[in-house]
Parts: structure tokens; sequence; C-alpha cells
């Protein structure tokens, strides 16, 4: 990969935020959120409700698609 991170908006509970991914991240995370049938920003809810400790919201999406994709 050499695209860098792209900064995108999204909205979890309320208040804005901003996340920097690849944009093959964004394409895999808006195809999950379309295939789930939920919205972008609701994914992004329930990932950060999961994520541990100090992990960050980027790589918690990240490390989400990547399970997805595995099938794990």
């Amino acid at each position: 990969m050499t695209t860098r991170p792209a900064k995108h908006s999204l909205t979890l509970h309320g208040h804005r935020t901003s996340v920097s991914l690849e944009p093959e991240f964004w394409d895999a995370f808006r195809t999950i959120a379309l295939e789930k049938q939920t919205p972008l920003n609701a994914l992004a809810a329930e990932i950060d409700a999961a994520r541990r400790g100090e992990e960050g919201l980027a790589s918690a999406i990240r490390v989400f698609c990547l399970n997805h994709y595995r099938g794990t």
C-alpha cells in the first residue's frame, strides 16, 4: 500500500470525531457497513464500544475489517 491515510469525520454517540484510514480501509469499512445494512456511524460506534484499553479507533476499525474478511 502506498496511499496515505485519508481523514473522515464520524459521529459517535452524538459527538463528531475524525478518523484517518487508508482509502482501501475506508472502502472495506463502507462495504462491510453496506453488507450489514448498518449506517457507517452506527458500525463505528459498535467498534468504538468494543475496543480495549489504549487501542485507537482507527486501529480498531482496521482490525475489524481484517477480521471480517478473514472470517473471524
